[in-house]
């Protein structure tokens, strides 16, 4: 694999520990900031929001930048809004800047993924992609464990300040590794709204939706479960939640693998093993070894799923991938969202702690039956044999 993926891999684990670390220092922001808890939430859906708001706007503006250029610029962004959050003064000011450091996040998946693909032979690309997101999945593994240990230790700010360091490192390997491709010559706005067009492209990123919408039903509460449920203590939740971020690093470089290799019924397995997994953990929850193993599972099959889907969508795209590829960070963040509201929703209505795995279980299934019927499109688009003379 070309060394390049190592600094696309680099900007990925920083934005992964940005986005993620949030929840694990809430607390402390919450009491430096002086507001309750629910209220200092509104950091990580100001993030969210700045990255479903980002990932089109950001991209149609620059669509005829350089890659290269784009990717330095949307690690520049990154950088800055994590510094001034770093110096917020007060809450208000903190939602706007964690607003501003979320707006390039699926730019830059969505310009890395296509330069990820570029720089490899079609028959590698997914793997490709894989690798860089690996700097996210494995931003859970590492990043988010030591960032809330330095943010309970010395303090939030500096936990986001050394995501900071983090945005320069990334903008210094991709200046010194990525090779410069020069402009899109066959990108336009007009051609990047137009693979939304395209019925297959909805198809995936309502798969992205639905089917990991599934994971976050899940993930959103796994505290509580751990628990109140399985009887873990507190203090053991960052190492399982670090087991599920080497479930989720393994599972998407094995996505990766099997995307390159057979890609539509490598996702129907993927999701089905989600599905499977997520209804499953409804029983292992109760007890420790097996809610730990199935925490793993969770993560593996989740995100077996990522690279499947980023590698469909720059297929159907065809030739103008750049816009739909940061389309699906916002489909991403939108799927955490239905996941979080609706295991929420059941856990109010009194159903159990355990309950959220039934919605993920569900969202996981939904997300199948719409990659059944992307596939069955498929062969209805493939042109007829053309029947040989004898």
């Amino acid at each position: 694999m070309p060394i390049a993926l190592l600094a696309l891999a680099i900007g990925a684990f920083g934005i992964g520990t940005t986005e993620f670390v949030m929840m694990g220092v809430l607390p402390e922001t919450a009491a430096d900031f002086g507001v309750s808890i629910p209220t200092a939430g509104h950091l990580i859906s100001g993030y969210a929001l700045g990255v479903v708001i980002g990932a089109p706007l950001l991209t149609a503006v620059a669509v005829r930048l350089p890659r290269k250029t784009m990717l330095l610029a949307m690690m520049a962004m990154f950088t800055v809004g994590n510094l001034l959050f770093a110096l917020s003064p007060n809450h208000e000011w903190g939602v706007i800047f964690r607003f501003l450091a979320g707006l390039p996040h699926g730019a830059f998946f969505g310009a890395g993924a296509v330069v990820a693909s570029s720089l490899v032979g079609k028959e590698n690309r997914a793997k490709a992609v894989s690798m860089m997101f690996v700097g996210l999945t494995l931003a859970n593994v590492i990043g988010v464990p030591l960032g809330t240990l330095l943010g309970q230790q010395v303090g939030w700010r500096a936990t986001f300040g050394v995501v900071a360091v983090i945005g320069l490192v990334a903008m210094a390997a991709i200046q010194k590794l990525v090779p410069f491709q020069g402009k899109p010559a066959e990108s336009s706005l007009r051609g990047e709204l137009g693979a939304f067009r395209r019925p297959q492209v909805w198809f995936a990123l309502a798969i992205v939706t639905f089917g990991l919408g599934g994971v976050f039903a899940c993930l959103s509460y796994i505290a509580p479960m751990l628990t109140d449920v399985a009887g873990y203590a507190p203090g053991d939740v960052t190492l399982l939640l670090s087991l599920a971020g080497l479930g989720m690093t393994l599972g998407n470089l094995l996505g990766g693998r099997l995307a390159d290799r057979a890609l539509m019924p490598s996702l129907y397995v993927a999701l089905t093993a989600l599905a499977a997994v997520l209804a499953v953990f409804t029983v292992t929850a109760q007890g420790k070894v097996g809610a730990a193993i199935t925490v793993f599972g969770i993560g593996l099959a989740g995100f077996m799923i990522g690279p499947m889907l980023q590698a469909r969508i720059m297929e159907k795209a065809g030739g103008t991938p750049s816009l739909v590829s940061a389309a699906v960070q916002s489909a991403f963040n939108i799927a955490n969202s239905i996941g979080a509201y609706l295991g929420g929703l059941v856990i109010a209505g009194g159903l159990g702690l355990v309950a959220p795995n039934w919605v993920g279980a569900s969202l996981a299934v939904l997300g199948l039956s719409i990659a059944v019927v992307s596939g069955l499109l498929d062969r209805r688009e493939q042109p007829a044999p053309v029947p040989v003379a004898a």
